[in-house]
Parts: C-alpha cells; structure tokens; sequence
C-alpha cells in the first residue's frame, strides 16, 4: 500500500471521528419533542437554587413516558330545546279564561235570566259585538240560542252553557283544515311564506314558529327577505341561532327582497331541509307598490318550487280593523292561513271568527304573549271552553 493510500485513510478516518464527536455533543441531554405542550408538562419540572444560587431545573426521570393531552376545543353552543306543543295548548286555555271572564259570565247571565225578552236579547246581542265577534256572527247566534231556549225552554246554568258552547263552536267551525305543517315533499322542502304589516311581531312571530317545527322535529331554514327594516335580519338570525336554525340573508342593505327569497329556498333545496320560511318585510295596505313588491317574491319564489303556505300575522288587539289588512293581503298573496298575536290580556275572543269569516281561511297557530315558547296551535273545542270558562 502506498504512502499516500494510508495517509487518505488516516484523513477519513479522522474526520469520521470528529463528526460522529460533535453529533453527540449536540443531541446529547436533548428532551424528545412532544406533539402538544400542556400545563400538565410544564408542571412536571420544578426548580431550585444551586449551590452557587444559580437557578437549577430538575427534569423528571427520562424513563418515565411523557402524557400528552388531546387538544381541548371550544364547546358547541348550547342550543334552547323548544317547549313541547302540548304544554302551550295548556297555558293558552289558562290565559284566555283569565282574560275572556266577562264575555262568557256576562252571556250566560244573560241566557239564565227568568225572562228573556227582546232587551235581554239585544244585550246579548252586544256583548257579542263588543267581543269582536262581527256582525253577522253576532246575528247568527243570537237566533240559534234564540231558537234553543224557546224550545227548550231550560233556564238551568249548565244547559244554557252547554247550548252556548256548541254554538259557538259552530261559529269557530272545527272542520277547517288547522294543519300547521305542510305536507312533505320528495325532492325539495315546504316553503311557508309569511306576510303582516309593521308592528304585529311578524319576525318575532316567526322566530317563535321555528321553534315550534324545531319541537316537531324538523329541519328549518329561515329567510330574511325583510331587506326594508335594518334591523330584520338580525332579528330573525338571532332567533334562528337560539334553536340552530340557519338564516339566509344579504349583507347589502335595501337588497332586492325577491333575490334572498330565492337564494333562501335553493340553499333550502341544497340543505334537504323540510321548511323553509321567508319573512318579509311590513307592508301598509295602502301602499300599492309594496304590496306589488310581495306579490314579485311570490312569483320569484315559485320559479324554483311552490309555496305551500302563505300565512297571514295579524295583531288580536287591533280587532275590527284587522279585517281590513286581512282583507287586501289576501287579495295579493293568497293567504291560506292567519297567525294571531296578542290574544291574551285586552283582545277579544270573537276576533277569531270574524276573522275567518272575513277571508274563508282558517286561523292555525295564535299567539299567547312575550315568551319564547309563547306560540301555539289553534285548537276550537279548547279555545271555545276557554272562552266560557269562569
């Protein structure tokens, strides 16, 4: 071997031994790295003073496995669990008895008299108009219980409450179609468009009625076509985030409502959920080009699937002069259903049939006062004995 041949070896070799020196003077005492550094961790080591004062950090014992905690998320928010229907047709018979207690003890007064002549009948008469039963209601009943007592001829409280009951539940009228959910679809949701003009609650009373399809189990989209009033939007949102119910909105002000109608039912369609609901913005009635307006995101809407449902939100406390909203609403929308608010405390019972007379549609769902959970199905045996109760 030649000199030169040893001294390239002895060169390698050397620098061999230099690398593999430094590597381990790098790495050496190295603690392994760890996917996640937790409190825990850092807590494992504690320090004390050397014996020169310096500040000495005792490691645990390097044998020992390093616990590594998973990554804490933030929490879901939690969401209001609706209260079941049941429970609010209870609190609905309890309010209208504590508020309907002079209509139904003055009739039956009235009715239970020794004699009834043509004054006793013309009080009845105006107890009944001032219960905003309507005119004509008012007329028809009169001469039905008329008829009654003058057959019969029982003074007996309990029949003549009995025959007042089955009377006005005539009135009422239990064979309207009071269904509240619309009939599923196959291959899109149930689209309920809702209409009322400014200060009946509207988008309040809308945020309450995903509640009530929440209860129901369903999957609910709302849509705030209620571009006109700033606020709408985030009214309706808040109401839909209590319960998880997404809201499609724009984030342009004065947006064409038409437009986020639209976007509402086809992110609807995407989302398979069951109901979609659009707000819309508070029309005056005597506003021509508005109530134009609803009848454009009628027409938009429906290019992309039918609405099943166009519900009507009156205020109960306007009485007689509801039926008038009612009344043009209806010629432009074709409304299939009422939603009526504030029936407790000051409203009067009988609004409910002149209602319906006035438009040929049934009242389905009825508002019971501030809460959440304040909304319910109109059912006519229990809002009639509420009626008579006391």
């Amino acid at each position: 071997m030649s000199d030169s041949l040893t001294l390239t070896i002895i060169i390698v070799a050397v620098v061999a031994v230099v690398a593999i020196g430094i590597i381990a003077f790098v790495t050496k005492g190295r603690k392994p790295k760890t996917p996640y550094t937790s409190e825990r961790d850092a807590d494992d080591s504690s320090a004390g003073q050397g014996e020169d004062g310096s500040t000495v950090t005792t490691e645990g014992a390097t044998d020992t496995a390093i616990a590594v905690e998973e990554p804490v998320f933030p929490a879901a928010p939690k969401l209001d669990v609706p209260e079941p229907v049941q429970g609010r047709l209870a609190r609905l018979r309890a309010r209208l008895t504590k508020s309907n207690n002079m209509f139904s003890k003055g009739l039956l007064a009235l009715l239970s008299q020794d004699t009834i002549d043509e004054d006793v009948w013309d009080e009845i008469e105006e107890n009944l108009l001032m219960a905003d039963l309507g005119t004509e209601p008012a007329m028809e009943l009169v001469d039905a219980l008329r008829e009654r007592v003058k057959i019969e001829g029982s003074k007996d409280p309990v029949r003549v409450k009995a025959m007042l009951r089955e009377e006005l539940l005539k009135l009422v009228d239990p064979s309207l179609d009071r269904s509240y959910l619309p009939e599923p679809h196959a291959d899109r949701p149930s689209i309920i468009m809702v209409v009322g003009v400014n200060g009946v609650g509207k988008t309040t009373t809308i945020g309450k009625m995903a509640r009530v399809f929440v209860a129901d189990d369903k999957d609910v989209l709302l849509g705030a076509a209620d571009t006109f009033r700033a606020a709408a939007a985030e009214q309706l949102a808040t109401w839909g985030d209590r319960v998880g119910v997404p809201t499609v909105r724009s984030d342009i002000d004065g947006a064409d409502p038409a437009s986020v109608a639209f976007e509402a039912v086809s992110a609807g369609i995407d989302q398979e959920v069951d109901i979609v609901m659009i707000d819309t913005a508070g029309r005056l009635q005597n506003k021509v080009g508005l109530m134009d307006e609803l009848g454009k995101i009628k027409r938009v809407v429906e290019k992309k699937a039918t609405i099943d449902e166009v519900l009507l939100v009156l205020d109960a406390t306007t009485g007689q002069n509801g039926l008038q909203q009612a009344k043009v609403f209806s010629e432009v929308v074709n409304v299939t259903g009422i939603v009526l608010t504030k029936l407790d405390g000051t409203a009067k019972g009988g609004i409910v049939v002149a209602i319906q007379r006035q438009l040929g549609v049934p009242v389905k769902l009825v508002g019971l006062g501030e809460g959440p959970d304040d909304l319910a199905p109109f059912n006519p045996e229990d809002f009639v004995d509420a009626l008579l109760e006391g």
